[in-house]
């Protein structure tokens, strides 16, 4: 297989690879030599250097025995034989610990059996024969002379002594020498770990380098140059398949972005063309919002004075003539005053609608309870005629304008008193609640006749009746009203599905400013 086709992640995991697979070889190597070198340390530290001192004391030990049984030999006592037997335990403890050191040892075990025999030999032959014919025969001077036997014999054991010291001494040598061996080794394959070490990382730096940072640099300075306004030119990369798979990904969004910048400008340009369009519109619009509330306003105007003068005319006719002709005439005056009435009303009730959020004095903090009594007064008479109720407790102050607010509630209680069920008087209950921290949910619950809910968005239409005129009068712009100074207020305004009987309108009013804590003067 070319290499040249590896992917990124191949060629480092295969650098990767080999790279511990040294370091393991290394790392076997080194725990075997690490481990010799410590059983040869500990074979020279706790074995056969105690061993080459045990060797000393036992050559200790065999003078003190000479010295204490010639003492003996002179004097007879029994209590210079102490050192004597002392020194006797003390050999046998040190020839035991001794052979326990050199476990495994097999020529030097052997040296510490003939040192064993030589010093039984000299006890046997010379002091302990001594030590008896003293006891039988007394002090002796010649006796306590050495002769060449016992020189022979004590000689005999001494060189035995010297003879192990000098193989344990031979012996430590060679395996001191092996440790020095096994040490440096440890240390030549630590030095080789490290060079494995820095030569892996010179070659992932290296490689990292041609296959990552090189390939990115030049990927980088197309997309720059692509980035600066050149769409057309197409991004290559020479790195891995991964950064020319990336390349390739760019490219093609390249390609994407380029063809969307070009819809986006077609776009661009039928919207500044459509804003044109919409801003011709919007002024044309406008002026023709200003001819209508200016057409509106001054044909109400204009329009009071002569049905005023009709108005006044047929309610004349009709009081001056009434029974004096005939019963169709008294009809139609009766027509005609009904009409120039109800034509009055429906020109105030338009100039009412025309003026909400055009004439305005500014919003302030209003008292919602006295706006509802004002509201309330206005219909005492129709209160005592029907019994109504109307209930209201603690209603908060918000901020709007209250001529406004009290035509809102003046809209709404008159329809409830309005559309009361027959016989039932009405019950009218206006409560609030807080939402938030920015506005009220007001609500007006009377027990009339009701809505229908498919006709809860219908009554809020300017116009829209739900009833015949003969049966409830009115010109059907009450609620379209109410629904535009709740709008100017911010808030909104719809019917309770869920009420069932009569009918529960809910809206909502903003919250008053809150008012700006004076700073506290100094004192003086």
């Amino acid at each position: 297989m070319n290499p040249s086709g590896w992917s990124l992640w191949r060629r480092i995991t295969s650098l990767c690879a080999v790279v511990a697979g040294l370091l393991v070889v290394i790392a076997i190597g080194a725990t075997g030599t690490a481990a010799a070198n410590r059983s040869e340390t500990e074979q020279v530290m706790d074995r056969l250097t105690p061993a080459l001192v045990n060797a000393e004391r036992l050559y200790s030990q065999l003078l003190r025995q000479q010295s204490s049984v010639r003492t003996y030999l002179l004097t007879g006592k029994d209590s210079d034989l102490d050192s004597y037997r002392d020194g006797q335990a003390q050999e046998a403890a040190i020839l035991t610990a001794t052979r326990g050191q050199l476990t495994g040892e097999t020529r030097l075990l052997a040296a510490v059996d003939d040192i064993a025999a030589a010093t039984a030999r000299y006890r046997r032959e010379i002091t302990e024969p001594l030590i008896n014919r003293t006891r039988t025969e007394g002090v002796n001077q010649d006796t306590a002379a050495p002769t060449d036997q016992s020189r022979a014999v004590y000689n005999e054991a001494a060189g035995r002594i010297n003879a192990l010291s000098g193989q344990l001494e031979r012996r430590r040598d060679e395996v001191t020498g092996q440790v020095r061996t096994s040490g440096n080794l440890l240390v030549l394959l630590l030095i080789f770990a490290a060079v494995v070490v820095v030569v892996a990382g010179v070659v992932l730096a290296l490689l990292l380098r041609r296959l990552i940072t090189r390939p990115v640099t030049d990927l980088a300075k197309e997309v720059r140059r692509v980035a600066g306004g050149d769409y057309e030119y197409q991004i290559r990369s020479s790195g891995p398949p991964e950064l020319a798979e990336l390349a390739g990904d760019v490219d093609a969004m390249r390609r994407r972005i380029n063809a969307d910048l070009t819809d986006v400008q077609e776009a661009r340009r039928l919207v500044e063309e459509a804003n044109r369009m919409l801003e011709q519109q919007a002024a044309e619009l406008t002026r023709s919002n200003r001819d209508l509330e200016q057409f509106a306003y001054v044909a109400s105007h204009d329009l009071q004075e002569p049905l005023r003068k009709v108005a006044s005319f047929c309610q004349l006719l009709q009081r001056r003539y009434s029974g004096q002709l005939d019963e169709r005439a008294d009809q139609y005056i009766g027509f005609a005053v009904d009409g120039a009435q109800r034509m009055q009303r429906l020109i105030n009730d338009l100039l009412a609608f025309s003026r909400i959020g055009r004439l305005t004095n500014g919003f302030t903090e209003v008292d919602l309870n006295k706006v509802v009594l004002d509201a309330s007064g206005q219909f005492d008479a129709q209160r005592e005629a029907t019994e109504a109720e109307i209930i209201f407790t603690d209603l908060p102050a918000v901020r709007g304008e209250e001529p406004l607010l009290g035509a809102l509630f003046s809209n709404l209680i008159g329809n409830a008193i309005k559309f009361r069920r027959p016989g039932v008087p009405p019950r009218i209950v206006i409560d609030s609640k807080p939402l938030d921290d920015t506005e009220f949910e007001i609500t007006v619950e009377d027990n009339g006749i009701g809505i229908e809910p498919e006709f809860a968005d219908k009554v809020f239409v300017i116009f829209q009746r739900l009833h015949a005129k003969e049966t409830y009068p009115g010109t059907g712009i009450g609620l379209a009203i109410a629904k535009k100074i709740v709008e100017y207020h911010g808030g909104r305004i719809w019917i309770d599905p869920d009420h069932r009987e009569g009918t529960l309108f809910r809206f909502t009013l903003p919250v008053p400013a809150p008012v700006p804590a004076l700073a506290e003067e100094p004192a003086a």
